[in-house]
């Protein structure tokens, strides 16, 4: 039906058309590192300075459901950094919020900003993906108050 000369210019048209240029990279893209770059740009301590609680458990309450829904999944319900995605093979291991070695147990002010920035190593930039500074003020003090230092 096609003659012999249609399908080797069909397939040369084909492959000139998909191939890239041998001396330019792809363009690459934002990167965690720009990502948590941007979320310490943005990151106002001043943002919690009219946050005000009726009570201590009040904050926690909202604090859990905030952890609940964005937390539990690699930190796991008591804290532990085995929830799901470990378990399943996920690279990134959350620090257990009980070992005597996590590096912000008793910083509430580091660990606001760590939830708002997030990390290059996988924890997410709650800030920038749409966290308000009043649920991150109460899964702080969540982690703090209930999980390390209460029952969890």
């Amino acid at each position: 039906m096609y003659g012999r000369r249609f399908w080797p210019a069909l397939l040369a048209g084909v492959a000139a058309c998909t191939a890239q240029p041998a001396d330019e990279p792809e363009p690459e893209g934002p990167t965690s590192a720009d990502s948590v770059a941007m979320a310490v740009e943005q990151f106002d301590a001043a943002g919690f300075d009219t946050i005000q609680w009726t009570t201590v458990e009040d904050a926690t309450v909202r604090g859990s459901v905030v952890f609940n829904y964005s937390c539990v999944r690699c930190h796991g319900e008591q804290g532990y950094g085995d929830a799901g995605f470990v378990t399943q093979g996920d690279t990134l291991r959350p620090p257990s919020f009980h070992d005597a070695e996590w590096a912000l147990a008793g910083d509430f002010f580091g660990l606001r900003q760590r939830i708002y920035t997030g990390t290059e190593n996988g924890m997410p930039h709650w800030g920038l993906a749409g966290l308000k500074y009043r649920d991150i003020d109460a899964v702080a003090r969540f982690i703090l108050v209930d999980l390390v230092n209460g029952a969890g």
